[in-house]
């Protein structure tokens, strides 16, 4: 968690553009009116906005005597960083992988230092891949090479599109180099996983939707945050299961400097982001299933724990470029094991 210092720090820097915005080197003092705010996030992140938008509007409002709307748009994480590059007005962007926002940042739309301008490398929180799987867990799935035993058929998203499913390939790899296995090794673990999985849906809520609605599959390997959600939605029909180890997944935060200097928005969408690290915002965070950032995190609930999983994070599998472009790239490993695979 960021000192009180960092967050003021934050908000001081901002002010004088929320005042005052140069735009087209004509000055532009900022009028009263409502404030309006566009969030371009990620599939799973729907529910958690929705109260971090609430309870920062209220708080905004008090504090600066101004009202503030957010508004939410979701998808792929891929896709929504190729949204904003095209054209969407976003404030910020919450994406759910780095090469998402350094897209964004390449193509000119934020300042080359977006990652140290908030704590953490402006990553507010972490999440974990794990499974999810039918009531009594039939199949007794209990670690990642259960996934390929037997007939389990798997849901997954495609890791070209989505950061989920991007997180959930490297999940899979990386529990078998970083113990001990080689790459030889993973490439063969995987390979088999992606036989067993009959549908790649293009974001997390689609490939959630196929898994508890649709009925298809026996495990579904996603987001711990998107795992409590599916489970509690299915009425005690699903159940989540903690690999032994698992990616630590990271999704960073960046204000998109060059529209809100353009609305003259930045002191809101600088102080929205700045809540996510303050102790309201932790709390929010906490309750719905993603880890705040910070030593002592707050527990989702009274008298719940988070469960105890050996991480490893992106640096253990040769951090993002390169894994971007060996993994995911145009003819790399992720390709040639899908085209093997007869898809």
């Amino acid at each position: 968690m960021p000192t009180l210092p960092a967050i003021r720090r934050i908000s001081r820097r901002s002010f004088a553009a929320f005042a005052l915005v140069a735009l087209g080197g004509v000055a532009l003092a900022a009028d009263s009116g409502p404030i309006t705010l566009l969030n371009v996030s990620y599939d799973p992140t729907r529910e958690l906005y929705r109260a971090i938008n609430d309870a920062f509007a209220k708080q905004y409002q008090a504090e600066h005597g101004r009202a503030v709307s957010i508004k939410q748009s979701h998808a792929a994480s891929g896709s929504q960083a190729r949204a904003v590059i095209d054209g969407l007005d976003a404030d910020v962007v919450t994406l759910a992988v780095w090469p998402d926002v350094e897209a964004v940042a390449k193509s000119g739309l934020l300042r080359p230092d977006w990652q140290h301008r908030y704590d953490n490398q402006s990553i507010p929180y972490h999440s974990l891949v794990v499974f999810v799987v039918r009531k009594g867990n039939p199949k007794g799935i209990k670690d990642w090479p259960d996934l390929v035993k037997g007939d389990v058929s798997i849901i997954t998203p495609n890791p070209k599109t989505s950061g989920n499913g991007k997180y959930s390939f490297l999940a899979a790899w990386g529990s078998v180099v970083t113990s001990g296995g080689s790459e030889d090794d993973a490439r063969t673990f995987v390979a088999e996983l992606y036989k067993r999985t009959p549908v790649l849906d293009t974001g997390a809520r689609a490939a959630t939707a196929t898994f508890s609605q649709k009925g298809l599959g026996d495990v579904h390997i996603t987001f711990e945050s998107e795992a409590h959600l599916e489970v509690d939605e299915a009425g005690g029909d699903l159940e989540i299961v903690y690999p032994k180890r698992s990616i630590r997944v990271d999704p960073p935060i960046a204000v998109v400097d060059r529209n809100v200097d353009k609305k003259g928005t930045r002191h809101a969408a600088e102080a929205y982001l700045g809540f996510l690290y303050s102790p309201a915002g932790r709390a929010i965070i906490a309750r719905h299933h993603y880890r705040p950032w910070g030593d002592n995190p707050p527990t989702p609930a009274a008298g719940e724990a988070w469960p105890v999983v050996e991480t490893y994070t992106i640096d253990a599998i040769g951090g993002w470029p390169v894994a971007t472009a060996k993994f995911f790239g145009e003819g790399g490993v992720f390709d040639r094991i899908y085209a093997n695979a007869g898809r």
